[in-house]
């Protein structure tokens, strides 16, 4: 059994996806660091399209970004060692320690967990070392039994890293007493021992009418109830895990400038929207598979995918690209991202097979006057600068191939001294790499017509804080750090 020379650690799993269990441990990291501990959050493995760029150069999952910054740390590959991005309902892009290693179908990598453990207990060594507190986040559902072999994000790395365990479960969906005693009755007697106790998480109501199913459940299972946590309206300030927690409603300002986001099946990224969101006066609408784009939209954004190729086709199929064109003559502006801005273009062409089929060619929208090859080499890093009108810009790429053009000699932005992007002809239509791009208070003021917004980087700090504070109140979080501080063994 592998120790990191027994640093104080707990790891949060949960019941199902989407409980909640990312913001708890980022709230946790921000409670604990502002107590003075040296806190350090770790994910095992990741399945998300939405990621980030660490600071020492490769990639993780946009929750455990969120979560070093809870901790007042920089991001860190190590932090999620293990990244699945999905590209297909079958297959995903392998990320291991920050570097993209391949593509695997669902047994494909069933079979390389095995060799992919040893690259995640190097990553929880590095990170343990120097820490007071590491707070491990687990992945999808403890539940999940009939993976339990070979596991790495669950109890198969409890077990290999020694770590307590604390349940998350989620109320608001309903079941919540299901939820935890059916894990307890399906876990193996060994993991279910690693259980320590639960947390019940989005609760609404009166919670002394909850008490005596918390006392049924912990009598059933034996597992200690260290919180019931009131739902927290602040989550919609701070990133999601993953696209399951998309709504398909409007977010923000019932009335003002209206922003249209077409909701791709391999849509990447997409907290590059949360700025606009949480803007007064603006609205932004998530559209889903079977809507159309609202025609009262002010500005159409094609977000990040994960396979540009495959989501232009999708893009197709739901009639979004007859409701981006019709937008487009009306005058309305247009903008792409990454992905998106690719989907612009008059053409994708993919010779070596990056995204499939080798040798496919596959025409744009043809909103801009400009071509992308794929390419196999992979384009992740961070960076800054400026628009055409020289406001400040940052953020982070990443992405595989290259856009070139006509419309690329009116580039949209200017990264590190070089081109990026290009703007139509009429101004109406732009595109560029650049994720984070609305995080920029003075650019998201310009783009909005403004002459100023709100200060976004602040709000996420005090929304962190708040969480903290939501926590301290709700939940036994000395119990919890007394746990992380008495391991199993």
């Amino acid at each position: 059994m592998f120790s990191a020379s027994k640093v104080p650690a707990l790891m949060i799993q949960g019941t199902g996806s989407d409980v909640g269990k990312s913001l708890v441990v980022a709230g946790l990291c921000r409670l604990f660091r502002d107590r003075g501990l040296a806190v350090r959050p770790f994910k095992p493995q990741n399945m998300s399209n939405n990621a980030a760029v660490a600071a020492d150069g490769g990639e993780i999952g946009r929750a455990q970004a969120l979560q070093a910054r809870a901790a007042r740390i920089p991001a860190s590959i190590h932090m999620n060692p293990v990244l699945l991005k999905p590209e297909s309902e079958t297959g995903s892009q392998v990320v291991a320690q920050g570097q993209a290693v391949g593509r695997a179908t669902a047994m494909d990598y069933h079979a390389m967990k095995p060799g992919l453990l040893t690259r995640v207990l190097d990553s929880y060594r590095r990170l343990a070392h120097g820490a007071d507190l590491v707070l491990v986040e687990g992945a999808g559902s403890a539940a999940e039994i009939n993976l339990r072999s070979n596991d790495i994000a669950n109890m198969g790395f409890a077990q290999a890293a020694d770590l307590p365990v604390v349940l998350c479960a989620d109320i608001d969906r309903g079941g919540v007493i299901a939820q935890i005693v059916g894990t307890w009755a399906v876990l193996a007697p060994e993991d279910r021992d690693r259980v320590a106790g639960f947390v019940i998480n989005k609760f609404r109501g009166d919670p002394a009418l909850f008490a005596p199913a918390v006392a049924m459940i912990e009598q059933r299972t034996g597992w200690k109830c260290f919180g019931v946590i009131p739902f927290w309206p602040g989550a919609s300030m701070l990133p999601p895990e993953d696209s399951a927690s998309l709504s398909a409603k409007s977010k923000g300002s019932a009335e003002g400038f209206h922003v249209a986001v077409p909701v791709l099946s391999r849509i990447a990224n997409f907290d590059d929207f949360d700025p606009l969101a949480a803007e007064p006066g603006v609205r932004v609408t998530m559209v889903k598979p079977g809507r159309p784009i609202p025609a009262d939209a002010d500005a159409v954004v094609l977000p990040g995918t994960k396979s540009t190729i495959a989501d232009l086709a999708f893009l197709r199929g739901q009639g979004w690209d007859i409701d981006i064109l019709a937008h487009a003559r009306r005058g309305g502006r247009v903008v792409g991202i990454c992905g998106g801005y690719q989907m612009l273009g008059t053409a994708i062409a993919d010779p070596d097979g990056v995204e499939g089929l080798a040798g496919q060619s596959v025409p744009g929208l043809g909103l801009l006057q400009v071509e992308t090859v794929m390419e196999r080499s992979k384009i992740v890093r961070r960076t800054q600068g400026v628009d055409a009108n020289g406001i400040n810009v940052q953020g982070y790429e990443i992405h595989m191939g290259r856009t070139f053009g006509p419309d690329c000699s009116r580039p949209m932005l200017i990264l590190d001294g070089q081109a990026d992007g290009a703007v139509g002809a009429d101004g109406k239509v732009m595109g560029c790499y650049l994720h984070g791009l609305f995080d920029s208070d003075p650019w998201r003021a310009a783009f909005l017509d403004r002459t100023e917004t709100q200060e976004w980087e602040g709000a996420v700090e005090r929304a962190l804080d708040d969480l903290a504070r939501h926590l301290a109140r709700s939940a036994d979080v000395d119990g919890l750090l007394d746990l992380a501080r008495i391991r199993p063994s």
